[in-house]
C-alpha cells in the first residue's frame, strides 16, 4: 500500500476546491493488480473539432449549469464516457487544478478514485477510440521527450501509449508523491 498511501499524501480534500476556478474536470481512475497500481488512461477520436484529437488522456470533461458542483461533473463526465460509476469507488482527494496550454480557458480539477475491483468499461465510441490499464510503474519508468511540431514536450511513452501535454502534468503532479517516497524503489505497492 505505500504508493497508494504516496498518492494520498499528495491529495487534497474536494472542500478544499469546492469554490475554486476550474470549469473542467477529469477522473484519474487507480486499480491494484498483482504488485502495482494501474491507471485507466483512454484515446480520444480523431476529430476536426478536438483539440486533443488522437491523444491519450483521462476521462473527464466541462462543467454544465446542471452540475451541482465539480464532483458531480467527474461523476456525471466518467459516467457519460466510459460507463463507471464512480459512486462505486473509493474517492481518495483531488490534485491542484491545471490550467490548459492550449485553451487557457480551461481549468481543469483531476479527481483520483481507486476502484477494488476491475470495471466494465463501455466507451462512448462518438469521443474515445479505446482505453487501456497504465501501470504506474511503467510511466515512472518511461519518463521521455517528444517533438511536436518545433517543440519539445516531456512525455509518458509505454509501448504505443505517448501521454503529453495537460495530461502528462496532471499525472506528473500525482506521481511526483509516489517518486518521492519511494525514492528508488518503484517495485512495491
Amino acid at each position: 500500500m505505500r504508493m497508494i498511501n504516496a498518492i494520498k499524501k499528495g491529495l487534497k480534500p474536494f472542500s478544499d476546491f469546492r469554490e475554486c476556478a476550474a470549469n473542467a474536470v477529469v477522473s484519474i481512475l487507480l486499480r491494484v493488480l498483482d504488485s502495482d497500481i494501474y491507471l485507466l488512461a483512454v484515446k480520444r477520436v480523431e476529430s476536426s473539432k478536438d483539440p486533443w484529437s488522437g491523444h491519450f488522456s483521462l476521462p473527464g470533461g466541462k462543467r454544465e449549469s446542471k452540475d451541482r458542483d465539480l464532483l458531480e461533473t467527474v461523476v456525471r463526465e466518467t459516467m457519460e464516457e466510459i460507463g463507471v460509476d464512480l459512486r462505486e469507488s473509493i474517492f481518495l482527494g483531488v490534485v491542484e487544478p491545471e490550467r490548459s496550454q492550449l485553451n487557457p480557458n480551461i481549468i481543469v480539477l483531476p479527481f483520483v478514485f481507486l476502484l477494488e475491483k476491475e470495471p466494465t468499461v463501455n466507451l462512448n465510441r462518438c469521443e474515445l477510440e479505446r482505453y487501456v490499464w497504465v501501470p504506474i510503474s511503467a510511466l515512472l519508468n518511461n519518463e521521455r521527450t517528444i517533438e511536436v511540431g518545433s517543440n519539445k514536450h516531456p512525455a509518458f511513452i509505454v509501448g504505443d501509449i505517448v501521454i503529453w501535454g495537460l495530461t502528462y502534468r496532471i499525472l506528473k503532479k500525482v506521481l511526483q508523491g509516489v517518486e518521492e517516497t519511494l525514492s528508488g524503489d518503484k517495485s512495491r505497492i
